[in-house]
């Protein structure tokens, strides 16, 4: 899969189908228009595209309404190659191009990447202050000649698929239920930062993850989790909070990995949330806090690993 952005339009001299969509974050709901440009594309001889952007539209749009991110864009490109897609197409959302009318948007990119088709959603809205819709689009769609294909909303338990349904989910602790409505568990990116070291000396060394605020953090508790430190996935447990028995005054992210014992101080790790096991307590003793250490690790010896694209 090849990568670009507005600096580099590629080379279509087949033509591409184009799926449209912000994608702020895929999911399931995205499957059914990421399946169908693939599917469509590969039937037809053409490049199958995915055009979205670099940074969330409200970014630019209305700052104060931006919602925290479900993945960052690195992700994003490793699930659209595991998903057989030929090139991304990575636009930074700038003031500028929001201006663009919407059927200069359509146009650009018929010529910027001979589009020959589009794949969008059923509530798909594009151009200047949303003023194109599929209405828009069917009618230019027959007046211009190009495929169109608009995808019904997915459903999970009779609600919509959304990135707004998964976020709340992941705020509530709610993971075991986001999880089935993403390609891969959630996940988180970051590097391993010292911390106080206290997990160490009560025989369960902990990892303390830096974290970025942009992206958005499951409600305090305790979680079964799979880390993935370099190309190895690991089982493991992960608090994020605020080690109340220690009288912690941070919000921290700190891992026990289960069969580990290596030093990965500034090494970048992925940390995938499965399930939530249990709240963050205050104990009255640390050998109470142990005991309840050996409980979680029993749990998590007994979990299976994720399945990762």
């Amino acid at each position: 899969m090849i990568v670009i952005d507005e600096h580099d339009k590629g080379d279509f001299k087949e033509g591409t189908y184009i799926a449209l969509g912000s994608f702020d974050g895929l999911h399931k709901g995205h499957m059914t228009l990421i399946n169908k440009v693939v599917d469509e594309a590969m039937a037809d001889g053409l490049n199958s595209a995915v055009y979205t952007f670099k940074n969330h539209p409200l970014t630019v749009a209305k700052p104060e309404l931006a919602p925290k991110l479900l993945m960052d864009n690195k992700q994003k490109i490793h699930l659209l190659k595991a998903k057989g897609v030929d090139a991304t197409i990575f636009i930074s959302f700038t003031m500028e191009y929001m201006q663009t009318e919407a059927e200069d948007f359509i146009m650009s990119l018929i010529n910027d990447y001979n589009a020959k088709g589009f794949v969008v959603g059923f509530n798909y809205k594009y151009g200047y202050q949303n003023k194109g819709n599929v209405d828009t689009l069917k009618e230019m769609a027959e007046r211009v000649g190009f495929k169109l294909f608009i995808m019904d909303a997915a459903l999970k338990n009779d609600d919509i698929i959304s990135s707004t349904r998964i976020r709340n989910l992941i705020l509530k602790g709610e993971l075991k239920e986001a999880n089935e409505l993403l390609f891969e568990p959630f996940m988180l990116r970051g590097t391993i930062i010292g911390g106080k070291k206290l997990g160490r000396k009560l025989g369960f060394p902990t990892a303390n993850m830096s974290y970025d605020t942009t992206y958005v953090l499951p409600k305090t508790g305790v979680y079964y989790t799979n880390i993935m430190v370099g190309d190895t996935l690991y089982k493991s447990i992960t608090s994020v909070g605020y080690n109340p028995t220690v009288d912690g005054k941070a919000l921290s992210i700190e891992t026990y990995i289960l069969d580990f014992d290596e030093e990965i101080y500034g090494e970048e790790v992925k940390l995938y949330f499965v399930t939530y096991m249990r709240d963050e307590e205050k104990y009255e003793t640390l050998d109470a806090l142990v005991e309840q250490l050996k409980k979680d690790e029993e749990y998590a010896k007994n979990q299976v690993l994720s399945t990762l694209l």
